[in-house]
């Protein structure tokens, strides 16, 4: 080995001291999160699933979050063991509050066929799942592992929830890539949101770190594809809807429809002087 390579190897042995945190394995959280998910929506399996001895897969779960939790818990204000039952113990909950969601999919999705296949297949679905869990465990005071949960959902889907959002019940994301939900946003009852949409920061500091960044979104909204609205003092108020393609960062009221107004120029030829004439369509 090359007195280049052992200085190096040296130099990454010291910068594991300095890290502030050790995290899980990224794998791991991954898998933790699918199982979960095949404990509670056991719509689909697969060859090594035992979900008919759901107290066995039950417990297992718990000692793989515990295992999850134990590079964090120099972090973490009480043991992995007792945070892990806590989890659990919130996890009837949450799961109700999926089923809602996965109701809103299929009542709302004229090409769902059932809650059976949104489970199943919906990233929509599934990026709300893990959000759900993810936001949880942040609530309990559990570092860094939500936002893996999330970041895996990214991965996945295509959707980025941070954990830190606050989204009420029946919540409908349909298809999905692109979407993007920031931190400090809030998000009523009965909200239906479609792909690309952005729900952001009018922009980007770090000093901006504990302040309200990301809109507030009111109860019965629907935000059409690729819309983005931005910044924290920006309130949607219920019953509205947000068309494709706006751009938005100003509040709207209550039962209001905002929209892009498109204009068309079309240019067509006069017969008798060939000169052009503009239509306003």
């Amino acid at each position: 080995m090359t007195t280049t390579n052992t200085t190096f190897l040296d130099h990454l042995l010291a910068q594991r001291a300095q890290y502030r945190y050790k995290l899980p394995s990224r794998p791991d959280a991954g898998r933790f999160i699918d199982q979960l998910m095949r404990l509670l929506f056991p719509v689909t399996q697969d060859c090594q699933s035992a979900s008919q001895h759901v107290e066995e897969t039950y417990q297992k779960l718990n000692e793989q979050l515990v295992c999850l939790f134990r590079p964090l818990a120099n972090n973490m204000a009480e043991s992995p063991e007792v945070v892990a039952d806590r989890f659990f113990e919130q996890l009837p909950a949450i799961y109700d509050v999926l089923l809602l969601d996965a109701h809103a999919i299929a009542d709302n999705d004229p090409a769902a066929v059932g809650v059976e296949e949104v489970i199943a297949v919906y990233p929509g679905f599934y990026a709300i799942a893990v959000y759900r869990i993810a936001r949880e465990l942040l609530q309990l005071n559990v570092p860094l592992l939500p936002r893996m949960l999330t970041e895996y959902a990214h991965g996945q889907t295509g959707i980025d929830i941070h954990p830190g959002a606050q989204i009420g019940s029946s919540f409908f994301i349909d298809h999905g890539t692109g979407v993007v939900i920031g931190e400090t946003t809030v998000i009523g009852d009965n909200v239906k949101i479609y792909q690309g949409v952005t729900l952001g920061a009018t922009y980007v500091a770090k000093s901006m770190a504990q302040k309200k960044r990301h809109p507030t979104i009111e109860n019965n909204v629907v935000i059409y594809a690729n819309a983005t609205i931005l910044g924290g003092h920006t309130v949607v108020g219920h019953d509205s809807v947000i068309g494709g393609n706006v751009w938005l960062t100003n509040s709207v009221d209550a039962h209001s429809i905002v929209f892009n107004q498109h204009k068309t120029d079309v240019r067509i030829k006069s017969l008798e002087d060939d000169e052009p004439i503009n239509f306003v369509i």
